[in-house]
């Protein structure tokens, strides 16, 4: 009982002095912002602008991709053709989710409504997942043309890349079609931000392993086989029932992927030891000195054979090496946040760096129609052709 009295004449006195104006001052706790007006409206500015930028390059280059494909009748091949069809998704990318995006960014508000964020996610996780698949396609059609080339270049058509880029689009737009359906609960409240929802765990696993996880592994697989293929190819002997060979003979595809094969010459090689090249006539072999040179000659064409493909190697090995490295730095980071924010819950992640992750994979649809079009001679011939304004 006298705790409690006590207590009381505290809060009396307290009162008192609150009202009489006898207290002391509660020091203020909140500190000013670390910039004005003027410099975060500056770093709007600027963030904006290099946002568009890149926006207005991934327009342009795969856009030019894909006149470039149009224009040149060489380039109308399957393989092409799924060249082609990544270049005009990544172009659907930087058109329909780039631009909304960089309003969202800058801004950190959503102000378009809900019919508009409903639209822009379906368009954001379509589009990206279909780029993604993309890039399996196009590797699952390089593995294929690499390691069973005489079967596969009887059914590799027009008809076939048009069933594979159907498979893909179906894909996508299965994965890109749930949330809209606990979204519309929430169409009637006013909405200031605009995201999937990643308190629904079964879709997160779902949309993440399928749109990227599951690729990934497909990618690192296939490519990893070509690699295999190639280098066992190039580096096979000559067989030892006494063939010669004497061309080596660079078979690129549109991979960028290189294998060498050589034509064997045993026709020839018969033809000299009849006597019928040098002049020999007759049944008697060639002289012995004009043998020796052909088995020179013979010697340099295999030496050159093995430099040529050590080369066709090299760029080869590069070239699988851009491909996965850069598909994997744009897009595992985002994809390792979603997965993280939606399985641990105390677990948080900085807007600002969520924001880097998503464009970063944006930034994919930028490196795409780079990587698959430098590394091939035929699209730089009918690439300097446009420049040129020449068909």
């Amino acid at each position: 009982l006298l705790q409690l009295h006590q207590s009381r004449g505290e809060m009396d006195n307290n009162s008192l002095d609150y009202f009489t104006g006898n207290f002391t001052e509660i020091p203020n706790t909140t500190t000013a912002p670390p910039w004005s007006e003027a410099t975060l409206l500056g770093l709007q500015v600027s963030l904006s602008a290099l946002l568009a930028i890149v926006t207005l390059t991934t327009v342009l280059s795969n856009a030019f991709v894909i006149a470039t494909i149009f224009l040149t009748r060489k380039l109308h091949t399957p393989a092409n053709f799924l060249i082609g069809s990544l270049a005009v998704t990544d172009l659907l990318v930087s058109i329909l989710v780039m631009p909304i995006s960089i309003v969202y960014t800058v801004s950190k508000t959503w102000s378009l409504g809900q019919i508009v964020c409903d639209i822009w996610l379906s368009s954001d996780i379509t589009f990206c997942t279909a780029s993604i698949l993309h890039l399996c396609v196009i590797a699952l059609d390089r593995y294929w043309a690499i390691t069973d080339a005489l079967e596969y270049s009887k059914r590799r058509t027009m008809r076939r890349a048009g069933i594979m880029v159907g498979v893909v689009w179906v894909i996508s737009i299965s994965i890109s079609i749930p949330p809209l359906f606990w979204r519309q609960a929430k169409a009637h409240e006013e909405l200031t931000e605009c995201m999937v929802n990643t308190d629904q765990i079964s879709y997160t696993l779902y949309s993440t392993f399928g749109a990227f996880y599951v690729p990934t592994v497909l990618l690192i697989i296939l490519y990893g086989r070509i690699y295999v293929a190639a280098r066992s190819r190039i580096l096979k002997t000559p067989s030892s029932s006494g063939k010669r060979f004497t061309t080596a003979q660079l078979i690129q595809t549109s991979a960028g992927s290189s294998l060498c094969s050589l034509n064997s010459a045993s026709n020839q090689e018969a033809h000299l030891h009849s006597g019928g090249v040098g002049g020999g006539g007759g049944g008697g072999g060639g002289s012995p000195l004009f043998m020796n040179s052909v088995k020179v000659k013979l010697a340099d064409s295999v030496l050159e054979r093995k430099r040529l493909c050590a080369a066709r190697e090299r760029k080869a090995t590069k070239t699988l090496g851009i491909i996965l490295g850069a598909f994997i730095i744009c897009w595992l980071p985002f994809f390792v946040g979603t997965l993280v924010m939606a399985i641990c819950k105390e677990c948080w992640f900085d807007p600002v760096l969520f924001d880097i992750f998503t464009w970063l994979g944006y930034l994919n649809s930028l490196i795409n129609p780079v990587i698959y079009t430098v590394f091939n001679d035929e699209f730089k011939q009918a690439f300097q052709k446009l420049i040129k304004f020449r068909r």
